[in-house]
């Protein structure tokens, strides 16, 4: 699951959760039951112990490769990035789990120029090399540690059985979607996905709708006409995990400047966006609409403020503009 946006990821894995709070999740993140790092595309994802080093070995090849044109105008040669890692490796080795900073000091003590953009490449060249992983928040500071300490065991699946792996995942949490769409959020090539679906047979369906293949694991179930009310959180899978409904977000998000901003639906339909504050007493939800809403709507929106309330264990505020 995407989660450059950290407290909107929770709130992501909070709404497809029962009775899930923010401090539960933020436990499962210290306790190393969910790790955070760069996968599938060159942003941060949440990823299981038991699956981090396989998708590593599957995605991490292509991402590194995306990377090389910005290591060779940071002047990050292979030397550089394997002194990096050995000074990382260093720092971290007996269970410290250290802050970005204090990677960045370990970094200089060892003679690596860490200006701009250099540090953040070379921390991220060490999750890929499959070094380091998110480690227990310091306060409000994320820090990093070794993976062999926070996912130790096998690997897991391999080869073209990763792919399928992968594949069927994807079309299983996110189906009916194209290979486009599977190709997009995994950061494979488009013939990886198709063979990975030729190889899976069976285990995935198929139809034609709008000139293009949707694929999916099972059929789906009818859906109630009634979906109620949704409060989505940036970055949301929803949104970005088809190319095809991300196009056209981005296309309306343009038009009205709010890109990828946090959209609230009702019955799948996007009629505004929200924003929420938090202090210790309360949460205050805000919903900005696009258009006029009906009474039965926000009563919808209210159900979804409560939800993220008992999420966040705090009373709501909520505000219609």
């Amino acid at each position: 699951m995407q989660s450059q946006e950290y407290g909107q990821a929770k709130w992501a894995v909070g709404q497809r959760s029962a009775d899930a709070t923010d401090a539960l999740v933020e436990q499962a993140l210290d306790a190393g039951a969910i790790l955070r790092t760069h996968i599938l595309r060159p942003t941060w994802h949440f990823v299981t112990p038991a699956d981090i080093r396989w998708l590593l070995h599957l995605t991490a090849p292509r991402i590194e490769a995306q990377n090389a044109y910005r290591y060779r105008q940071l002047e990050l040669d292979d030397r550089t990035l394997r002194r990096g890692k050995e000074a990382i490796a260093g720092a971290l080795d007996g269970g410290d789990h250290l802050t970005r900073k204090e990677l960045e000091a370990a970094l200089e003590r060892a003679g690596i120029d860490t200006a701009g953009q250099r540090l953040a490449y070379l921390v991220m060249h060490a999750e890929l090399s499959g070094l380091i992983c998110s480690g227990r928040r310091r306060g409000k500071q994320h820090t990093y540690a070794l993976l062999d300490e926070r996912a130790p065991g096998p690997s897991g699946p391999s080869g073209d059985e990763a792919l399928v792996e992968l594949a069927t995942r994807y079309f299983a949490s996110h189906g009916p979607a194209t290979a486009q769409d599977a190709a997009w959020w995994s950061g494979l090539r488009t013939s990886d996905v198709n063979a990975a679906i030729e190889l899976a047979g069976d285990r995935l369906d198929s139809f034609r709708a709008n000139d293009r293949t949707y694929w999916l694991a099972e059929r789906l179930p009818e859906l109630p006409g009634d979906l109620g009310a949704l409060l989505i959180p940036d970055f949301d899978e929803s949104f970005v995990g088809y190319r095809h409904l991300r196009s056209k977000r981005r296309e309306s998000a343009e038009a009205d400047g709010t890109l990828l901003s946090r959209p609230v639906l009702i019955d799948g339909e996007i009629v505004g966006k929200w924003s929420w504050k938090l202090s210790p007493a309360r949460a205050t939800i805000e919903i900005t609409p696009s258009a006029k809403l009906a009474r039965i709507d926000r009563i919808a929106i209210d159900a979804a403020a409560q939800r993220y309330g008992a999420f966040a264990e705090l009373p709501v505020a909520l505000k219609i503009a």
